[in-house]
């Protein structure tokens, strides 16, 4: 068994992945040497009629394979599985969402996990929450308004709210000094603080009412909401809102166990690989929700030509489309004039190595045979080929 098993790596018959997982299972199974050499043969045997054959238009099928079932999802927002208190988009949205590489998600969220020590307390579990929730005076007050008699911006605060979300009135006076910047004075009294803006407008203190009430107290930005749940891991935090840099920098958090659906934070944060791998998953986890049935690998490819030069980039004429080689490709997907007009100016040539433009002026394809040149030696008799080849 060992022998074989040295041969098969010996000559590469199988991904490491794959021989791995072959060793794995046979050797913890009583089965005779003729059944080892069968199975062994027929996993090679699967593997290699999996492979794609030279000249296989992989895109083309790929495309197919995705745009398709893409053709049935559904367009509506579910609640996040488990979690009727967060909704994130599903179905043919988050697809498009995905392979345009989109800045902002509709539904950003993250699922955060505890360090393994502190999992299993749902104290510290709220505690983190809090620390990552982002909490506004405006959460946290009853009233803000502008008191004319004093010419102050006067913010009442809620009691409960403040004792909710961990904070003191203290806490909340000095917020706001550092956004205002010396633009006036704060002054907190018992469940309430009073600005008073060094230039006592009417405009001025509208506008610092307005800008007081989006002062950021606690929290890290764009987390809008944090939800707590006991799963067998521990407790789990999912947020309203994403912001893996800050929220990686929070004590607590596990930072090999936190996960994002925002594609262009995973980019800036982990870099290029772990977009990939984000881009499969996303992609994969859309389509097993709608119970569509595509291989992973259609979706790997997808992946690879979005971040295959080391940045992320859309599909579509703002990325792989509009920056091929070929003019005449370009023009074949979107704004025709633009493209052609454009190459005309400069006296752009097209090399012609492309599917698209090939078709376009009636020439052979470099796809399946089309992909293959011939040689023949002229010098070489027809009857010594003949033998040659027999």
């Amino acid at each position: 068994m060992e022998k074989r098993f040295e041969k098969m790596r010996e000559e590469r018959r199988l991904p490491p992945k794959v021989m791995d997982e072959l060793v794995t299972k046979i050797s913890n199974i009583g089965i005779t040497k003729k059944e080892f050499d069968d199975i062994c043969d027929n996993v090679v045997d699967s593997y290699e009629r999996s492979l794609v054959e030279p000249g296989e238009a992989v895109g083309t099928v790929a495309a197919q394979s995705i745009g398709e079932p893409g053709t049935q999802m559904t367009l509506r927002t579910f609640h996040y599985a488990g979690v009727a208190e967060l909704s994130v988009t599903q179905g043919l949205p988050r697809l498009i969402e995905i392979v345009d590489a989109r800045n902002n998600p509709s539904t950003p969220t993250m699922k955060i996990y505890l360090d393994t020590d502190i999992a299993s307390d749902r104290n510290d579990a709220r505690r983190i929450a809090r620390n990552i929730e982002m909490v506004l005076v405006e959460s946290v007050a009853s009233n803000v308004s502008i008191d004319l008699l004093r010419q102050a911006i006067d913010i009442r605060l809620d009691p409960e709210l403040m004792e909710d979300k961990g904070l003191t009135v203290d806490v909340v006076a000095k917020a706001i000094d550092e956004k205002i910047k010396g633009k006036g004075e704060v002054e907190p009294g018992d469940n309430v603080i009073f600005v008073y803006p060094a230039n006592d407008t009417l405009a001025e203190l509208q506008r610092l009412s307005e800008k007081i009430r989006e002062v950021r107290v606690k929290g890290i930005n764009d987390v809008t909401h944090v939800v707590i749940r006991k799963e067998t891991d521990g407790y789990i935090l999912y947020t309203e809102g994403s912001n893996l840099q800050d929220a990686l920098e929070i004590e607590g958090v596990n930072p090999h166990r936190i996960y994002t659906n925002n594609l262009r934070e995973i980019y800036q944060v982990l870099g290029i690989e772990a977009t990939r791998n984000a881009i499969i998953k996303e992609a994969m986890n859309v389509l097993n929700e709608q119970g569509m049935d595509v291989d992973v690998r259609h979706i790997i490819l997808v992946a690879d030509m979005m971040t295959v030069d080391g940045n992320i980039r859309q599909i579509g004429r703002h990325g792989i489309s509009g920056s091929k080689n070929s003019a005449l490709a370009r023009a074949a997907f979107e704004v025709t004039i633009k493209h052609l007009l454009g190459a005309g100016i400069a006296g752009t040539q097209d090399p012609l190595k492309g599917i698209t433009e090939n078709v376009i002026i009636g020439q052979l394809i470099p796809l399946g045979t089309g992909s293959i040149d011939l040689l023949m030696n002229p010098n070489v008799p027809a009857a010594k080929q003949k033998k040659k080849t027999t």
